[in-house]
């Protein structure tokens, strides 16, 4: 049976990212022509390390600039849109509030829009958990407000919200993905849990966390978050009253910052290697998790990894691409 992307042109921003880099390679598994906005060249991101970037067209720009946005979507007349490109760290984000706005704010705008000019192409929307903003209200429902008040879930509620607005104004058919903490082999961001976790591990290293270590958070594996992205796009396609919803996406395991550095330890055989606490975290919110019923009962969406096996296989990414950029390059004479 083939797949429902076979020969379909889409289009993805964001592909050097870690969501991208996954999704860029399931959308080529799956035969899929793919056109990607790639700003800057990223040497060490999956599409590149991977050679995947030489099995897809590739477009220099920003979203930020309009007149790109509508050149790519007019010439390559994509199917469907992932956009998933953003300004991803909460913490580059309240430092930067101004360029992170520009970016995920101004470049969602932009690439709707190039979206409603064109007229042609589906919008899959990468949203988040932290569009929801804090609430006593838990677990995040769909129906929840989007009241972000930090600077990155600022940015993430307009993206949203702007997406909603594109499909409920101007008829463009799209679908919004809130996902949960997405994890997985490379991510090159340590300054996150993981894979900072892993690599301070690796290297026989106390990990150090900024919080308390009591922050609650929910968790969505590369691989499970790529399916979910493909679904949805597949689904919005077929059906129209999917069309400017949303989706929330996750493992539904709520655990601490503790719990997960923990878990990856004993996997590590590094449960003597105790973490230091730092405690000095802010603007962040503490307890965030998700209900994934609707994607389960509309979408027929469910994860196939559970916490352990995710962290296990991401573990042994990690392994192996330390082991890499240490082997000796080999010279012929």
């Amino acid at each position: 049976m083939g797949s429902y992307w076979k020969g379909k042109t889409v289009f993805v921003t964001g592909a050097t990212g870690l969501m991208g880099g996954w999704l860029v390679k399931a959308l080529i598994r799956d035969g899929a022509e793919v056109v990607a906005l790639v700003r800057d060249h990223a040497p060490k991101s999956m599409v590149v390390r991977e050679g995947l970037i030489e099995r897809i067209t590739t477009l220099s720009g920003e979203l930020e600039s309009l007149p790109t946005m509508q050149r790519a979507i007019a010439e390559y007349e994509p199917h469907t849109v992932f956009h998933l490109a953003a300004q991803p760290l909460v913490q580059v984000a309240k430092r930067d509030p101004v360029g992170t706005l520009r970016t995920n704010v101004m470049g969602t705008w932009n690439v709707m829009e190039a979206c409603r000019l064109a007229g042609t192409s589906n919008v899959v929307v990468a949203s988040s958990d932290k569009a929801y903003g804090a609430s006593e209200n838990l677990p995040y429902r769909e129906t929840h407000p989007l009241q972000g008040r930090y600077p990155y879930d600022v940015s993430k509620s307009c993206t949203d919200l702007i997406a909603q607005m594109y499909a409920a104004t101007y008829e463009v058919k799209t679908a919004i993905a809130r996902c949960g903490n997405l994890f997985g082999g490379g991510d090159l961001n340590f300054s996150r849990t993981l894979p900072g976790l892993i690599k301070a591990t690796l290297a026989g290293e106390p990990f150090v966390i900024r919080s308390d270590g009591k922050f609650v958070r929910d968790f969505l594996y590369v691989k499970d978050a790529a399916e979910c992205y493909l679904t949805l796009g597949e689904r919005l396609a077929e059906d129209e009253s999917i069309s400017g919803e949303a989706f929330n996406f996750s493992l539904g395991a709520h655990l601490t910052v503790l719990e997960i550095v923990r878990m990856t330890l004993d996997i590590l055989g590094r449960s003597d290697l105790e973490p230091v606490i730092q405690n000095v975290a802010s603007s962040e919110i503490r307890e965030q998790y998700l209900d994934a019923s609707k994607a389960r009962e509309r979408l027929g969406w469910r994860p196939r990894y559970g916490m352990e096996e995710a962290i296990r296989e991401t573990v042994d990414w990690y392994r192996e691409h330390f082991a890499a950029e240490t082997r000796p390059v080999s010279s012929a004479y």
